[in-house]
């Protein structure tokens, strides 16, 4: 069962790739969200910090499990973007947006596992704000 937060990220990636558009098309929309992220953590983090984190994003996602190039077999180094959207470029449209938003998803769960909601919250809000419009809510519900 997907999340609130996991919905709403899967509908922000259809809405800016567009209706109806191309692996290669939305693995350019989910690569720029990562850019995003690391632009916005990077100086907090450091380089390797946001690439351990988003190594284990990748490997976290249900996903990203189905074999597929982007899932890191090393230790952290910078972020291969090229290779995570070559990766999202050979699935079907459906596909490229589950792999990415469940890594997207995967991404903010660690995060807050780390340094919890609200600080998450903060540190990605020009992310999210830029991505989905607003802010990316924690759901607190039981």
């Amino acid at each position: 069962m997907q999340s609130k937060e996991s919905s709403r990220i899967e509908a922000a990636l259809v809405h800016r790739a567009g209706k109806g558009a191309d692996s290669a098309r939305v693995a350019d929309v989910i690569v720029q969200v990562w850019k995003d992220i690391d632009i916005a953590l990077r100086p907090i983090l450091g380089e390797q910090g946001v690439a351990a984190l988003y190594e284990r994003s990748l490997y976290r996602a249900p996903v990203a499990a189905k074999g597929s190039a982007a899932v890191p077999e090393t230790n952290p180094r910078p972020m291969d973007l090229m290779a995570l959207a070559a990766s999202l470029a050979d699935q079907s449209p459906a596909e490229a947006l589950a792999t990415g938003s469940g890594c997207l998803q995967a991404f903010h769960d660690l995060l807050v596992t780390l340094v919890g909601p609200l600080l998450t919250e903060r540190l990605l809000r020009s992310v999210w704000t830029e991505f989905l419009g607003h802010p990316l809510e924690q759901d607190t519900s039981p």
